[in-house]
């Protein structure tokens, strides 16, 4: 999987790419099938940075998320925390999908079972 942090208008220190990049990293613990990371800082409005972290799943799916406040670390919680709520919705509905196929699917009505006379 590759992360990659990119900034605009600006430059931020190598010691905070650090951070961000593990603060970032824990979504593979949650989602597995993660391809790709990115995040982009844009500090246009030096007082208040913003902050865009897009996520690439298999399967073609992207998972988006931005927040813009006056601690770069912060809004960086901020976004994972987003990301992790739309990995965790999209999980369970993979999962349900799974749960609900016809081969998993119990019999709800009583002609399944052999009659006793």
């Amino acid at each position: 999987m590759e992360i990659k942090v990119s900034t605009r208008h600006g430059h931020v220190s190598q010691a905070t790419q650090t951070r961000i990049t593990s603060r970032v990293e824990k979504l593979t613990r949650l989602f597995g099938r993660l391809t790709a990371i990115e995040i982009t800082i844009d500090l246009e409005r030096r007082d208040l940075p913003s902050i865009d972290l897009k996520v690439s799943a298999e399967h073609k799916h992207d998972f988006l998320a931005t927040s813009q406040s006056a601690d770069l670390l912060a809004s960086t919680d901020t976004v994972v925390r987003k990301v992790e709520q739309q990995l965790r919705r999209y999980k369970e509905r993979i999962q349900e999908r799974h749960r609900n196929t016809p081969g998993h699917r119990q019999e709800a009505s009583g002609d399944s079972e052999p009659a006793i006379d």
